[in-house]
């Protein structure tokens, strides 16, 4: 309620944001929505965002390197508007004076920065929304009038911000006033206010920041004296994480306003951080709702909230974050150097975010949703901070945030969860000094990948069915995700794969088909001399075939693996092979010399105590760049934790020991790791196998290894295939030497082309947590225990049947690790039904075995 004991308002605050008003298929919602209220006796104000896309448009005008000419500009703006004015049937002219008005601001000289002028063109998207939306209400018969906000919201001067900060990103502060109260009371029931915008003293146009559209709804709830505002846009409420890029993250249903404004300040975008001040000083309740999912219940940010036990509520990452770095050992015990250095900030009008200190290090961040970081105001920052100390600016950062309540006393708990940090740079860590984040500042390509290994090891799986945690993003729109254009080759083959497990408890399944278009799409890259498949991943007989046949060549781990090679498929030649062995002993090389293979080596052990076996030979040379990438830690095959390739700092050795020995070093190969999804890794490894060519001389081919990554879900993004090939025809003509280039793929050729199929065996109720029993576990597929990989389950039998139980999917092993999938939505499952767990066509089988004396899946091929 709100904090006037003497006044009950009747007041409601609707924001809708950009997403919501400029679909032309919401404004029936949305005057549904108000009717609604208007039936209850309430008063509506409505807040509008600028339709979605239009501020970027603006803001993009007011900058020198990314401005369009002015009538280019502005046809486009108009053009967005002209089609929602077509579709929600109102006049074509209803934005003629707005646009000429804007067209006239464009025109303008702006060769010099203004501020003022740069509000007043970023602020126009919501005159215009606002416009728009009271002619939408009033087409349908909703009593409704345009007011704009600037006559009530007025901002307040602060001598410390900067000129530009203070029209860009404006602060008001409101109280309930009654005369505000009464002047609208006399007006229309339902006011449309633009958001975003406000005026200083002097009645200028100030904009309240990127998101400002959610302060301008929950001032004005202020001023009303309203007791609760409701938020609609593209998403229902708070989630434990980006619901877009993690289907798994859960609403989040109650939510107090300290949890509430550190998860929009650290990152969560459904919220501007800045409206829960207002609405905590006047104990306003936060709605958030969906616009076309008005069923789903959103979250609420209140009073009320409940403030639980330790416990993490989300992982939130924020981008563009500046990291600055202030270097000098005389800062030591030096007086006054810290007030020295944030002077510098002060006087620049520049807010900061986090800090850290040692002895001789500052380091800090900038948040750009309270400063502007464009690069004049950066450099001109280091000018003045060099006069202290050295300065370091690096502008490409992000923050990974864990958000809850009483994070220091369960530190314990997370240490193992952080080890998803190990491969990653971390510029600095920091513990909120109200116990409700730990944050750490990494590279901002990064992030995306943190968050999700993060989320899935720290928050809670389940259904809800507690005030807190509400279902999966998943679980809400399931069957919109279901709708994907391009269903996986297994849904199309269900009655197939049925029929053939008719038979079998469990079974592999792989579709060469599927196989032969992982091939030809890895064969299409013409920056690639030749592909080898990694057959570790699987030796299938019909699989090998089927590779080479598509013109790949092997690579193998073992001589064992060789002989089932030239075993199962006719005519292949040992000396399309290659060996790349680590730790074997001496006798498996002799054996791979006599079969005629290339071989590869990773140590200095085999040459310095075996080199008179390679006398006169052709070898290739395993090196280690220095660091590895991949899903989990024991898949990184290259830093100095990992077992695998030469150090680069041992060349000149190497060379000396092959020069003794008449040994040519023809080939050079890197292998960073497993399931990388992003191409500049294979960029970086052969520019970093380029210099180490150059050094040796005689290198004719540079190995990129393999590691292609594959979605963990059927509807995930791919590895993007021609970005690899650009960039590295890009690099190989930076090369000092022509060289082949050679990778190696083996989980990204099979991995999608093989599902595991387990008969329901059992199904089991432990209070709140299900389980599904099925015919086989870990022994057939241990990559969920080992790795703690995740793959798609689905219930094959039932897969047209909507998913509303939450299970444990678990096999038969005397194992607590014999875990298939945890947390998996599925629809009722019955002893008998055929469960399918998808992309188990790498290191499926290939990883088997007989623990418990219990018989892996057998293998079967579709073709």
């Amino acid at each position: 309620m709100s904090n006037n004991p003497s006044h009950t308002s009747r007041f409601t605050v609707c924001k809708f944001g950009g997403s919501s008003v400029a679909a032309a298929d919401n404004w029936p919602l949305i005057a549904e929505h108000v009717q609604t209220l208007l039936a209850d006796g309430r008063q509506v104000i409505v807040v509008v965002s600028a339709l979605k896309g239009i501020t970027d448009l603006l803001e993009a005008q007011t900058r020198s390197e990314t401005r369009q000419p002015a009538d280019k500009a502005c046809t486009e703006i108009h053009q967005r508007h002209q089609a929602l004015l077509k579709a929600l049937g109102l006049p074509a002219d209803l934005l003629d004076k707005e646009l000429a008005v804007l067209g006239e601001l464009l025109d303008m000289d702006r060769s010099e920065d203004d501020p003022a002028r740069d509000a007043q063109i970023v602020g126009m998207g919501e005159l215009l929304s606002s416009r728009l939306a009271t002619a939408s209400l009033t087409a349908r018969g909703i009593p409704a009038e345009r007011f704009d906000s600037r006559e009530i919201l007025v901002s307040q001067a602060n001598a410390r911000r900067s000129r530009k900060t203070e029209y860009l990103s404006a602060e008001c502060r409101t109280a309930p006033d009654p005369n505000v109260q009464k002047r609208l009371a006399g007006m229309q029931p339902v006011l449309v206010m633009p958001g975003f915008i406000a005026a200083n003293a002097a009645g200028e146009t100030v904009l309240l920041g990127r998101g400002g559209s959610d302060t301008s709804a929950t001032l004005i709830a202020a001023l009303l004296g309203a007791d609760h505002v409701q938020i609609f846009s593209d998403v229902p409420g708070l989630f434990t994480a980006d619901p877009r890029h993690i289907p798994a993250a859960r609403l989040l249903k109650l939510v107090s306003y300290r949890e509430a404004q550190e998860l929009a300040a650290m990152g969560a975008r459904a919220l501007h951080p800045r409206s829960l001040i207002p609405a905590a000083e006047h104990g306003i309740e936060l709605h958030m709702k969906q616009t076309t999912r008005p069923d789903i219940e959103g979250t609420r940010i209140t009073p009320d909230a409940r403030e639980h036990g330790a416990q993490v509520k989300a992982i939130v990452q924020r981008k563009g974050i500046t990291l600055i770095s202030l270097e000098d050992i005389g800062m030591w015990q030096q007086v006054g150097f810290l007030a020295d250095a944030f002077a510098v900030f002060r006087d620049m009008g520049l807010s900061v975010d986090q800090v850290s200190t040692s002895e001789s290090n500052v380091t800090l961040t900038l948040d750009p949703g309270a400063n502007v970081t464009d690069a004049r105001t950066l450099s001109e920052l280091e000018r003045r901070l060099s006069r202290l100390c050295k300065v370091d600016i690096l502008p490409d950062c992000a923050t990974v945030s864990l958000v809850g309540l009483g994070i220091r006393t369960i530190l314990h708990r997370l240490g193992p969860a952080l080890e998803v940090f190990e491969q990653r740079r971390i510029y600095q860590v920091s513990q909120a000094a109200n116990d409700l984040n730990l944050t750490f500042v990494v590279d901002a390509r990064h992030a995306d990948r943190l968050v999700q290994q993060l989320h899935q090891q720290v928050i809670p799986g389940g259904v809800g069915g507690d005030s807190v945690f509400g279902p999966t993003w998943e679980q809400l729109f399931r069957r919109d995700a279901e709708t994907r254009p391009t269903p996986p080759w297994w849904k199309e083959q269900r009655e197939q794969l049925l029929e053939r497990l008719t038979d079998h408890d469990s079974a592999y399944v792989y579709s060469l088909a599927c196989v032969r278009s992982a091939c030809a799409r890895l064969k299409s890259m013409q920056s690639v001399d030749r592909v080898l498949y990694s057959m570790k991943a699987n030796s299938h007989p019909d699989i090998l075939r089927t590779v080479v046949e598509a013109g790949l060549g092997i690579e193998c781990v073992s001589t064992a693996e060789a002989e089932h090679a030239l075993d199962s498929v006719d005519g292949l030649d040992p000396s399309a092979m290659l060996l790349t062995p680590n730790f074997i002993p001496r006798s498996e090389y002799r054996r791979a010399l006599e079969l005629g293979m290339r071989l590869t080596i990773d140590n200095l052990h085999i040459l310095e105590q075996w080199g008179s076996d390679f006398a006169g030979r052709e070898l290739f040379l395993r090196l280690d760049p220095g660091s590895g990438l991949g899903h989990h830690k024991l898949v990184r095959t290259a830093g100095s934790h990992s077992k695998f390739g030469i150090p680069l700092s041992e060349l000149d050795r190497v060379q000396r020991l092959a020069d003794a020995h008449d040994i040519r070093i023809v080939g050079l190969h890197a292998h960073t790791g497993s399931g990388i999804l992003h191409a500049d890794n294979w960029h970086r490894s052969l520019e970093t196998l380029g210099e180490a060519a150059r050094q040796l001389g005689e290198v004719e081919v540079i190995n990129l290894g393999g590691g292609l990554g594959v979605p963990d879900r059927s509807d995930g993004q791919p590895l993007d295939i021609t970005a690899l090939d650009g960039g590295l025809a890009r690099l190989r003509q930076q090369l000092s030497q022509p060289v082949e280039i050679w990778i190696e793929p083996g989980r990204y050729v099979v991995s999608e082309a093989g599902v595991l199929l387990a008969r329901v065996t059992q199904t089991k109720g432990k209070g709140e947590v299900r389980y599904i029993g099925v015919a086989t576990g870990m022994n057939s597929l241990i990559r969920p225990a080992l790795y703690g990989a995740w793959h798609e389950i689905v219930n094959l039998t039932r897969i047209d049947e909507t998913g509303d139980q939450v299970y444990n999917v678990v096999g038969p092993i005397c194992e607590t690790g014999d875990i298939l999938g945890l947390d998996r939505l599925l629809p009722e499952c019955r002893e008998g039904d055929v469960m399918l767990i998808a992309n188990t066509g790498a290191y499926g089988a290939a990883m088997a075995s007989n623990y418990n004396l219990r018989a892996p899946a057998t293998e079967l091929v579709i073709d």
